[in-house]
């Protein structure tokens, strides 16, 4: 019952993602037009780093490349969450509820096939970046996977905690929005630490206390064979928390009968 349950919540999320391929296009689009076009005007101002885990200088591309697949993992999850939204509107979400498996593995279901659908696009991604020559280390293409996983693991079950509490399909959109791009662009994805905090201390330690930019400093030094530890842990105990709280809240509501 559980497997069929599982494949079942599968086939139907990599069936929505096969028929959907402008959603392909438009998450391949957005860091594609970062790494083919803004990279290139920023690369004098920003095309040197000699910072963890890189052991010499390079160039703005190369090192933006961990940040934007990051980028694609969220907005993946958050979109991933948007459709359980759309889904509780049609009525398609009582399917689900009226399963006798626990509600806590219907939820783990869709993170999962969230995580496939996070990861395809990504690896799509890397292979664009070998047009620009960013040609990251083999073993780090497979050491970033388990660290996407984990990363979409996260940030999906931060989306459904939202679309568990959000009911209307417009003020979710309109959330997602304010969670997104503070999330992304607070964070290491396009600048590195030490040049927020050359700009200002208070955004410094905003970008610094950010979850996100744990999740991209991991994926950053997994992708170059090295364990970030520290964002590790932090990125595990943010994923187990927002997928515990994600659980309790995937509940219909139940109404007390009057004695």
């Amino acid at each position: 019952m559980y497997w069929r349950c599982f494949v079942g919540v599968l086939n139907r999320e990599m069936l929505k993602f096969w028929q959907q391929r402008s959603r392909l296009l438009s998450a391949l689009v957005r860091p594609l037009l970062w790494l083919f076009v803004f990279a290139a005007g920023f690369r004098s101002a920003l095309g040197l780093s000699m910072i963890p885990p890189y052991d010499t200088y390079i160039l703005y591309e190369e090192y933006i490349v961990p940040g934007l697949a990051a980028m694609i993992v969220l907005f993946n999850s958050m979109q991933s969450s948007l459709s359980m939204v759309y889904d509780r509107e049609m009525g398609s979400m009582k399917v689900l509820l009226m399963s006798p498996v626990p509600r806590a593995f219907l939820l783990c279901s869709k993170l999962v096939a969230n995580m496939l659908v996070s990861a395809v696009q990504v690896y799509l991604f890397f292979c664009f970046t070998l047009l620009v020559d960013v040609q990251l280390p083999l073993l780090g293409y497979l050491y970033a996977l388990p660290i996407i996983a984990l990363l979409s693991i996260f940030l999906g079950a931060l989306g459904l905690l939202l679309a568990n509490s959000i009911k209307q399909l417009e003020n979710f959109a309109g959330v997602m929005n304010f969670i997104i791009f503070p999330m992304f662009f607070l964070s290491s994805a396009l600048y590195p630490l030490w040049k927020m905090r050359e700009a200002s201390e208070w955004l410094y330690q905003i970008c610094a206390f950010n979850p996100f930019t744990s999740g991209v400093e991991l994926l950053r030094f997994g992708l170059y064979e090295k364990l970030a530890l520290k964002e590790l842990i932090i990125v595990a105990l943010l994923s187990l928390g927002t997928f515990t709280l994600a659980a309790r809240s995937f509940r219909p509501t139940l109404t007390k009968k009057n004695s």
